[in-house]
């Protein structure tokens, strides 16, 4: 189980930003706090929800800060979602699991014939690659303490 003061796990994915392009969190360490909003499914009305409340709260984390949400939709449905709800952030796309599963953020799922899904889950990296806040969901349609998540950002930038 990943943990505050744990090395943040890398993985690869696809990122759906105004084009789809290859991700690697490892490449993003050191720009500043990363914010790792794992969701279950894209069009989901919890999921949608959530999405919509980090982008109505974007100017509130840090300008340093990357958030991004994770899910294991597929790139293309991220990129239509991402347009669809005007989200000022990334989606990483994880349909192999691999972010999931570095994270231990799995959800048994027994719909729509698809096993697993994004547990509702928030990680904040600090810029030395450290997990500083981590926050997962305990029940179906929990959202996370918004404030606390943006605090956790803000508290994880580098004093100069």
């Amino acid at each position: 189980m990943v943990d505050v003061g744990d090395d943040a796990p890398d993985f690869s994915a696809s990122l759906a930003t105004d084009d789809i392009e290859p991700f690697r969190l490892a490449d993003r360490i050191g720009d500043g706090p990363i914010v790792l909003a794992f969701f279950p499914a894209a069009f989901s009305s919890t999921c949608s929800d959530e999405m919509r409340t980090i982008r109505d709260e974007f100017d509130r984390f840090p300008e340093a800060c990357t958030v991004l949400g994770v899910s294991t939709d597929l790139p293309h449905a991220l990129a239509a979602y991402r347009e669809e709800y005007d989200l000022p952030f990334g989606l990483v796309a994880d349909p192999d699991h691999d972010a999931i599963e570095a994270y231990d953020a799995v959800a048994d799922f027994e719909g729509y014939g698809v096993d697993v899904v994004a547990r509702r889950s928030v990680f904040v990296i600090d810029a030395e690659g450290t997990v500083t806040y981590r926050w997962l969901a305990d029940e179906h349609g929990q959202e996370p303490d918004y404030d606390a998540v943006v605090d956790a950002a803000a508290g994880a930038i580098a004093p100069n």
